[in-house]
């Protein structure tokens, strides 16, 4: 399994978030500290708003910062809200039409796997994650100098 962009760039928004605590960051510095898109990420922190994962404050000084502490954020739960198909295989599909399937256990096999995956997952919170929070915080590379020789 490989998890979508969009968990992906969630992910590193939590974990950008719990990294600094005090203080509210903005989604620009979040997309440049990570070198992604910041419209992609525009939606990704409305998605992680909604789910209450995330906190606005608008205005002037205004930013992000989480919306609940790093202990109640569980990250199964991250990803059962940020990825829309857990099917490992087409057969997961209710519309496959498979021909061994009453022979075939691969299909319990792969569930069984993903079943153990998201136990795993949900013994994980987002504070087991910020140990060493400042090695969290991406440093964006420095902008070329168009005056240099």
């Amino acid at each position: 399994m490989r998890l979508s962009t969009f968990s992906d760039y969630s992910l590193r928004v939590l974990l950008y978030l719990g990294a600094q605590p005090d203080r509210l960051a903005s989604t620009a510095e979040i997309a440049q500290g990570h070198g992604i898109s910041e419209s992609h990420l525009m939606k990704v922190v409305l998605h992680l708003g909604r789910c209450g994962y995330v906190q606005t404050v608008r205005g002037k000084g205004g930013g992000l910062r989480l919306g609940m502490a790093p202990r109640e954020i569980v990250l199964g739960d991250v990803l059962r809200q940020t990825e829309s198909d857990f099917a490992l295989a087409d057969c997961f599909g209710k519309d496959y039409p498979c021909r061994i399937d009453g022979a075939c256990r691969l299909k319990g096999v792969l569930g069984e796997a993903l079943q153990a995956m998201f136990l795993v997952l949900d013994s994980y919170t987002l504070a087991d994650l910020l140990l060493d929070p400042a090695a969290l915080i991406p440093v964006a590379p420095p902008l070329e100098n168009a005056d240099h020789d």
